[in-house]
């Protein structure tokens, strides 16, 4: 725990770049000229990110309304009906498309998709010996052509399907690694000093432990090189094993923990009937008994109230902004 701490500047509010298929946001841009509109993304997060849209096969030149396409085993696409190949025009159009994804903080794609799904995407007999014939999926372990591509080229960058979003653990994990990334990336991007990143690190130390204890550990060794060696590398290095980091889904028990550290340097300012009922909630928490919105309401309040700057800038306590209808769930 640290024992000093400099509180971090007020700065404007971090608001994340996201990647998304175009018809997730209601453009009409699906084979059969529909959308399929995702309405988590556009009714509660479209107000705090800045949205880059993207269609991959009408990047391709299939235009709209078209003819649909299939994943081969051999990674070629093609036409369900015609058989043509269209993989040279998706190459071509990964290639435009990428370099200008470079500054992204996180991508949704669209499931089921043979250019965006990310998983399960059923393929097609390229006529490989041992391949059934029958003109059912041989298998449904695909990707789509635009997701490989997007993943190969930025393999740390948050990335999820839009069906998985229904789910409110995945929801939350997603959306905490987006707004992250955005505020690592944003210290990165600028002219940093090796004190900026000492202090991004002691506001982080928390939300990371929740995650991955054993990155926690690699990202300290890592700031306590800063001013030391070369700057780019350094910063490298620390952005990838922060990713890696915030990709582990975070288990109960090291929330619980990463609560309990919180109320640490705070118990002491308290009365013993306001430590005992944030106990209580952090231990109802536990058992499953409450969502995590409840204890982090507790400790952010009385943190605030006894003005404690190390627990009031935990990225922990609010990791993506408090309107955002996430941490509710049991």
């Amino acid at each position: 725990m640290i024992t000093s701490y400099e509180p971090a500047p007020p700065t404007r509010a971090t608001r994340p770049r996201l990647g998304a298929s175009a018809c997730l946001l209601g453009e009409p841009v699906r084979h059969d000229g529909g959308h399929s509109r995702c309405r988590f993304l556009t009714d509660s997060l479209a107000g705090t990110v800045d949205w880059v849209t993207v269609c991959p096969e009408v990047e391709a030149g299939l235009g709209t309304p078209r003819r649909p396409i299939r994943r081969l085993t051999d990674g070629r696409v093609v036409g369900r009906d015609t058989g043509a190949d269209h993989s040279a025009a998706f190459e071509e159009a990964a290639r435009r498309l990428l370099p200008g994804l470079d500054g992204l903080d996180g991508f949704v794609l669209k499931s089921r998709s043979p250019s965006c799904a990310l998983f399960g995407l059923p393929r097609y007999s390229a006529g490989l010996p041992g391949e059934r014939t029958d003109g059912q999926p041989v298998d449904r372990r695909g990707r789509g052509f635009f997701a490989e591509a997007l993943t190969a080229a930025h393999p740390h960058l948050p990335v999820e399907e839009e069906g998985r979003l229904n789910d409110p653990t995945l929801r939350e994990h997603f959306v905490e690694r987006v707004f992250a990334h955005a505020r690592l990336r944003e210290l990165l991007d600028g002219p940093w000093r090796p004190r900026d990143l000492v202090a991004f690190h002691s506001r982080h130390k928390l939300q990371i432990l929740a995650h991955d204890p054993v990155r926690y550990r690699e990202l300290g060794r890592i700031v306590a090189r800063a001013g030391v060696g070369d700057r780019e590398a350094l910063a490298a290095e620390y952005r990838r094993v922060f990713a890696e980091a915030l990709a582990v889904l975070p288990a109960r028990g090291r929330q619980v923990n990463a609560l309990q550290h919180v109320l640490g340097p705070l118990g002491h300012r308290l009365s013993r009937e306001r430590r005992h009922g944030i106990a209580e909630s952090i231990e109802s928490f536990r058992a499953g008994h409450a969502p995590l919105s409840v204890p982090v309401a507790l400790l952010r309040h009385d943190a605030r109230a006894e003005d404690v700057p190390y627990v009031v800038d935990q990225t922990f306590l609010e990791p993506f902004p408090a309107a955002l209808p996430l941490r509710h769930h049991l």
